[in-house]
């Protein structure tokens, strides 16, 4: 096991680095979505987003824009 280890050593340091990184954006994306922020940045909110259908916040029609069932 332990030259296992050894031989893959750079392997599970990359893999380890990623898997902290993809933990950490989507703890960030999560983290956004329950302050209700936007996802796509600083466009100015829904009404200039071409995504507005799938932006958790107020639609221009007057909806949330998320169908929650």
């Amino acid at each position: 096991m332990l030259t296992w280890m050894h031989a893959n050593f750079a392997t599970l340091v990359i893999s380890l680095a990623m898997l902290l990184l993809i933990a950490a954006a989507l703890r960030s994306v999560i983290r956004d979505k329950k302050r209700g922020r936007s996802s796509c940045g600083s466009c100015g909110g829904c009404a200039g987003c071409a995504g507005c259908a799938a932006c958790g916040s107020r639609s221009p029609r007057g909806g949330t824009g998320v169908s929650r069932r």
